[in-house]
């Protein structure tokens, strides 16, 4: 194996792991991370792809959002929540510029109306 592939598949499983603590932390969200955990998966090991898209509850989360474009509504709202607590954040206490503030705001916004225009389960 190649040493990108181990960088990924290393990558792919600690968000392996916060996506599985996201399903018991409220704040942590669980879709996002098991996305990426697919993606790494299927870029650096075909085995470890199909091992996860054959657990009966996480292979769920992303055969929901792939093939259906379903994104649990507890998803979308601690999604869109954890978001726009950080972007406001940003926007208040670390950005200066205003055309910074106004650049962060509509990105966030579209990424907003991006989750929300999915499904919920």
């Amino acid at each position: 194996m190649s040493l990108i592939r181990l960088i990924l598949l290393v990558l792919g499983t600690i968000s392996l792991i916060l996506g599985i603590i996201g399903i018991f932390v409220p704040l942590l969200p669980t879709t996002p991370f098991l996305l990426l955990t697919a993606f790494l998966y299927l870029k650096s090991s075909m085995k470890a792809y199909n091992w996860l898209m054959k657990q009966p509850y996480l292979g769920k989360y992303i055969i929901d959002y792939k093939e259906n474009k379903i994104i649990p509504l507890k998803a979308k709202v601690m999604s869109v929540s954890i978001m726009w607590g950080s972007i406001l954040y940003c926007i208040i206490f670390l950005i200066p510029v205003i055309w910074g503030k106004i650049i962060l705001i509509l990105i966030t916004l579209g990424v907003t109306f991006h989750i929300l225009s999915f499904k919920s389960k």
